[in-house]
């Protein structure tokens, strides 16, 4: 057993989805798969349970995950203390995101961050990417995670990662039944999206006028889970990322993908300030964030 199994145990665990896993460690899901039966075939026992819509773990695989999880914890706890005693770092660090990226959990980054470099006093801002390109411009934040590909400029940029929109409605809904939904469909429809500076509405704006769908704006919101409730009421559908419609807040709703070509994906970046330079906060935090994309 190895770390990077221990990776893809833990990841499969956490998703209950080959798929979305394999998009969050950046590999094929044919690979993914290959990996996972490797790892049962030197165990000698399944892992996981496997369906056409879910997977679960076995007695084994929930055995073997808090051990997996203390191994990828122990290997990056032995990194950061190499990393703390060789390269001390102070100074602050002025940091946003938009609040539920999905690609990135901003909490453990800035946790792992923190352990590294424990001088440097951080300042954290969450709202939506437009206005935190707009900050970062202005020179209130060093490093933005924004999920829009819009107003960037020549402000250096780093791809974290994709996935795809989807179609969030009420069991009830005369969508529901569907097994994919095309942009025509949603002509005429109530919606509640986010509020405009969120990175999920300047997609969402900028799509429907690409299609040339018009929709009926009836709630706007700046945050997911009001969002996903007023969905469940029956206010209104929405698009929306993938990992939001696969939220528990979201269990009781039907999720399908838009159907046909010119979708576009959701879209997380790391944007920094350019007058970073190779010893600053900022600069270790993009360190940071390519080692665990790597």
């Amino acid at each position: 057993m190895d770390l990077r199994q221990m990776e893809y145990l833990v990841t499969v665990a956490d998703e209950r989805h080959f798929t979305r896993a394999a998009d969050l460690i950046g590999i094929s899901q044919s690979g993914l798969s290959a990996a996972i039966r490797g790892l049962e075939e030197e165990l000698g026992t399944s892992l996981f349970t496997r369906t056409t819509r879910r997977v679960e773990p076995t007695e084994a695989g929930f055995a073997l995950l808090p051990y997996a999880r203390a191994m990828l914890e122990q290997a990056a706890g032995a990194r950061d203390a190499v990393v703390k005693a060789s390269r001390a770092v102070s100074g602050s660090l002025r940091i946003g995101a938009e609040q539920c990226l999905g690609l990135v959990d901003i909490a453990a980054l800035l946790d792992r961050f923190h352990r590294r470099h424990p001088q440097v006093e951080i300042e954290f801002t969450q709202c939506g990417s437009h206005d935190l390109l707009v900050m970062l411009r202005g020179g209130e934040l060093d490093v933005a995670f924004v999920a829009t590909d819009r107003h960037l400029g020549l402000l250096p940029r780093k791809e974290i990662g994709q996935e795809p929109l989807m179609v969030l409605t009420p069991p009830d809904h005369p969508l529901a039944s569907r097994a994919s939904v095309s942009w025509e469909a949603l002509e005429g429809l109530d919606f509640v999206d986010f509020g405009t500076a969120w990175g999920a509405r300047i997609l969402n704006e900028t799509a429907f006028a690409a299609h040339g769908v018009h929709r009926r704006l009836r709630c706007s919101v700046n945050d997911v889970h009001t969002l996903l409730d007023l969905v469940v009421r029956g206010l209104g559908i929405a698009v929306v990322p993938r990992h939001v419609a696969a939220k528990p807040q979201a269990e009781r709703l039907r999720a399908m993908p838009l159907a046909g070509n010119g979708t576009p994906e959701w879209t997380v970046s790391v944007v920094s300030n350019t007058r970073d330079t190779s010893e600053s906060p900022a600069r270790h935090l993009l360190e940071l964030v390519e080692e665990s994309l790597v």
